[in-house]
């Protein structure tokens, strides 16, 4: 499987299997850390397929039963996929939110954003630094 990039806030983007130089799949979620500071997601409103969505613009809702908050993309493209199994079930969120749980794909339209993003040990050492 191929590596995952990470943000501060807890946002992970990784390439598609298969992807190319010309068109590239990203696929984005949330962190085991920020599911386990949400606690038990009950909700989750995903963007159309088809939207535009910014690097750190405001790109989904998460809401939990301790909390709502906001999914910022980790990288810039057009949505091209959704997970409907998250919406039927956000609790697959909690349980795998790398694998079962991932929010959106999109075709990236600048795949030099994912250099600013760190790799997983930068991200382990960040998770590590909180506490």
């Amino acid at each position: 499987m191929p590596k995952a990039k990470y943000t501060k806030d807890h946002e992970w983007v990784r390439l598609e299997e298969g992807s190319r130089e010309t068109k590239q799949i990203g696929i984005v979620g949330i962190t085991d850390f920020a599911q386990e500071q949400l606690g038990d997601i009950v909700y989750v409103e995903l963007p159309e397929i088809g939207t535009i969505v910014q690097k750190g613009g405001e790109a989904a809702t998460i809401e939990s039963v301790k909390a709502a908050s906001e999914f910022f993309s980790p990288i810039s493209g057009k949505v091209i996929n959704i997970n409907n199994a998250i919406i039927d079930d956000p609790g697959l969120i909690n349980s795998d939110p790398r694998e079962v749980g991932w929010f959106f794909s999109l075709e990236l339209t600048d795949a030099s954003e994912l250099e600013s993003l760190m790799d997983e040990t930068a991200y382990e050492n960040f998770v590590n630094s909180l506490s």
